[in-house]
């Protein structure tokens, strides 16, 4: 046997019912270009992080690459017996060479112009500029706004 069902019980089944079915007609009635738009982002642009890349690729990847060089040119000097060369000038090399990769890479980064145009071939002029950019991106949203106001 059934049990009853209090009046209330029967009105707010129905007025979930009714609820439910208006917001979902309410969706469907929405354009979906509205959903889909995207956000301007506030990133690197492009062309200013293929000129990041290029830069880096040229101080810091080549003394990188030097830097490995060191333990190959110098095994080989070692086994053909054509100098003796210690183990810890060996690394010293290559540290000094692994540290200028890495000055190298700070250098690609804070070096490149933001500008349209290129720049100058070293861009140094670009350096503080470029510190100053790299101080407001780890500062909170909030004192951005109130510093560029």
């Amino acid at each position: 046997m059934k049990k009853k069902q209090s009046k209330k019980k029967i009105l707010n089944k129905k007025k979930k019912n009714i609820s439910q079915q208006t917001v979902f007609s309410n969706l469907e009635k929405q354009p979906k270009t509205a959903i889909l738009q995207k956000q301007p982002t506030s990133g690197i642009p492009k062309y200013v992080a293929d000129r990041m890349a290029r830069r880096i690729f040229f101080t810091a990847g080549i003394p990188t690459i030097m830097g490995m060089s060191v333990f190959v040119v110098s095994y080989i000097i070692v086994t053909k017996n054509i100098a003796e060369i210690p183990p810890s000038s060996t690394i010293a090399i290559s540290a000094l060479f692994f540290l200028l990769g890495l000055g190298g890479l700070s250098f690609g980064i804070l070096s490149a112009s933001w500008d349209k145009e290129p720049g100058s071939f070293f861009g140094i002029e670009n350096i503080p500029m470029n510190i100053q950019r790299a101080k407001a991106a780890f500062k909170p949203a909030s004192q951005n706004i109130e510093e560029n106001n």
